[in-house]
């Protein structure tokens, strides 16, 4: 219910760039700013499951305009690169909130067993992409006096676990970039913001053991983890605040979740 003593901000006609949008969190985010009445870009690898989201969308907010779909894998720096110019044909000239979303744990191999492959792939998608991104948007948000980024991290980024080398060194450096960030652009009206969930359950189990339901599903036994809807509540909160508030980061656990060191989030 809104609030007659706190008016939070009106993201109405303010253009999103959701990445990672085909599932999972970055999917329950578009739903809540398309909710909100924002225009949308979503991208993912998937774009039959963009199209479907579209589809979606569409029927449910028929007033809106039709988001913008973009078959994008984040490890793919020219195709980025790019990314401006493809929403701006499209038309959406300007981005007002970029929510860097997409990423993934492959894995839980030692630090002295880790894979060259899967190092690689978690470093690109979790870490290069999301300063790539903020590279091509920042200036622009700059330059014209308004923009909101938010990098999506994890208490991987603020605890460290066994088994979890790789994902926990690339979400610490999402936090210390996104820190940087914030201190690049003090006395600028650009707010930084990070989103560090504990478990939450999605799809990103399964990927971590390669598609292995068994193995995704006991990640999460005797715990009710946090669902992605949880986490897009928090990135909704995070960028409707008024504009001279600033949430540096969001950390949240599932209630009875405990920080325990073969946990994987």
């Amino acid at each position: 219910m809104a609030s007659s003593l706190y008016q939070p901000l009106d993201l109405r006609g303010c253009c999103v760039l959701i990445t990672g949008a085909t599932a999972g969190i970055g999917r329950a985010t578009a739903w809540r700013y398309a909710e909100l009445g924002c225009k949308l870009a979503i991208c993912g690898r998937r774009s039959e499951l963009l199209e479907e989201l579209k589809n979606q969308l569409v029927e449910k907010f028929p007033g809106l305009p039709a988001p913008i779909t973009v078959a994008l894998d984040v490890q793919d720096c020219d195709k980025i690169a790019k990314l401006p110019d493809q929403l701006k044909d499209a038309g959406m000239p300007d981005v007002d909130i970029l929510v860097n979303n997409a990423g993934l744990a492959l894995g839980v191999a030692s630090a002295i067993e880790n894979e060259l492959a899967n190092i690689q792939t978690m470093l690109a998608t979790n870490v290069q992409a999301v300063m790539l991104l903020v590279a091509t948007f920042g200036p622009k948000m700059k330059d014209r006096g308004q923009g909101h980024i938010v990098n999506i991290s994890s208490v991987a980024g603020h605890e460290c676990y066994v088994g979890g080398s790789a994902y926990c060194a690339t979400k610490h450096a999402v936090n210390a970039f996104t820190i940087a960030t914030r201190h690049d652009l003090a006395g600028t009206p650009i707010r930084v913001t990070a989103i560090s969930p504990g478990m939450v359950e999605t799809d990103f189990s399964k990927v971590r053991f390669g598609g292995d339901d068994s193995k995704a599903a006991k990640v999460y036994e005797n715990i009710v983890p946090l669902v992605a809807e949880d986490i897009a509540d928090q990135i909704i909160y995070a960028t409707t605040r008024p504009r001279h508030v600033q949430i540096a980061d969001i950390i949240s656990y599932a209630t009875n979740q405990v920080v325990r060191s073969h946990q994987y989030s």
